[in-house]
């Protein structure tokens, strides 16, 4: 039996990271930036204004009261000709070019005018007194040419995509996201628009896997139910093959006896190892290869397929997107005792936060077939393996939900 670290090891070694490929800056929300983004320009790319006012010499506008000749309008997207002398001023717009001479702005909420009228006035009289570089935004303020501003392996926001817009990216080279297949295998399965009827269940973890995957954000393709035959199961893995998946994920049939026919068709079309993993929820895994494309199988446990999807699947589809593969934990400290069997245990707990600090006590049922303690559950708390009993008060990893 191996330990959850050897087992997640030996998975992860048949993972790489996939290729990159180019996108359209529009469609590249969510996808890892497969290298790095080095400006080669400023941003802004001139000293603008941000403020509407007036472009003037700090040292006109020392005195409050003082009135400056208007020698131009420089409206925004315009640039501006001539220059500011001593006694002068343009009327700017917030984002217009600084004209040559000036160094500051005055906002016309400081000068005699209560609003930016269509006619450029003549004069303009100063009510504020102001210095150097007020209200301007000075060239590179944001970016400076030759910065590195996204380093590779970022997963791109909406504000990265704003800045890739401003320094001219039109087209990103993203990692291409991973294809995963996933399969759900058994004749007592059925499909979530058919009636109950005595021996069948509907198929959960046909809805809860392909939920996870995409939440990582690979593409998934459901390969739907296959019922306990030879044939069936290979006809569902063709699916798999043609559609050129990175991973096959299958849930159910990996305990001892029930895996023969899924066990028998991976071993004709690649190979497999059939492992028991000391943790739970979720201690029966399968992994292998067909032809050529990694497989695992989880449990058909509902709360054990989510539990073993996130400690060993996630990981994999995480380094094959070029993230990395490490499950983020908080500490928690637990408000109640809990017993566990000296196997790693992830608990499902809720959470509250109080002072700094997070609490955790563990949902109603710990079942691995009951979901709703997945849906109750703010976190899964991480009992380590060899410990049996979990005093109250004592402080654990947690995996968050929300992280």
């Amino acid at each position: 039996m191996y330990n959850v670290d050897e087992a997640l090891a030996r998975i992860l070694t048949a993972f790489e990271r996939l290729p990159a490929q180019k996108m359209a800056l529009d469609e590249a929300l969510g996808r890892v930036l497969a290298e790095d983004i080095v400006s080669d320009v400023d941003l802004p790319p001139f000293a603008n204004s941000s403020m509407d006012g007036f472009a003037v010499r700090a040292a006109d506008v020392q005195t409050p009261g003082v009135q400056l000749a208007v020698i131009g309008d420089i409206p925004a997207g315009a640039f501006p000709s001539g220059q500011v002398g001593a006694g002068q001023a343009m009327r700017i717009m917030t984002g217009a070019p600084m004209p040559e001479g000036a160094d500051s702005v005055v906002p016309v909420e400081n000068t005699d005018g209560e609003r930016m009228s269509p006619t450029l006035p003549k004069t303009v009289r100063i009510t504020e007194s102001g210095k150097v570089g007020d209200n301007v935004r000075p060239t590179g303020e944001d970016i400076q040419r030759g910065q590195t501003v996204l380093h590779a392996g970022r997963v791109l926001r909406a504000a990265d995509l704003g800045v890739l817009a401003g320094l001219g990216v039109g087209w990103v080279s993203v990692i291409r996201r991973p294809i995963v297949a996933i399969l759900s295998t058994g004749d007592e399965l059925l499909n979530v628009d058919e009636p109950l009827v005595p021996g069948k269940i509907r198929d959960m973890n046909g809805y809860t896997i392909p939920a996870l995957v995409r939440q990582i954000g690979a593409q998934v393709i459901r390969l739907g139910i296959a019922r306990d035959t030879e044939q069936d199961v290979r006809a569902h893995l063709e699916k798999a093959i043609s559609a050129k998946a990175d991973l096959i994920l299958s849930s159910a049939g990996v305990s001892v006896g029930a895996f023969d026919v899924v066990k028998s068709v991976i071993e004709s079309m690649g190979e497999i190892g059939f492992w028991k993993v000391n943790l739970r929820p979720g201690k029966p895994l399968a992994f292998g290869q067909v032809q050529g494309i990694p497989f695992l199988g989880l449990p058909g446990n509902p709360v054990s397929a989510m539990v073993t999807f996130d400690v060993f699947a996630r990981p994999a589809i995480l380094k094959m997107m070029g993230r990395d593969p490490n499950v983020q934990t908080a500490e928690a400290i637990t408000v109640e005792s809990m017993r566990s069997d000296g196997r790693r245990t992830y608990m499902r707990v809720m959470v509250e936060r109080r002072d700094g600090q997070i609490y955790a006590r563990t949902t109603r049922n710990q079942s691995s077939g009951v979901l709703t303690s997945l849906v109750n559950a703010d976190g899964l708390l991480i009992v380590p393996d060899g410990v049996t009993d979990v005093p109250a008060g004592t402080r654990l990893p947690i995996r968050l939900f929300d992280v």
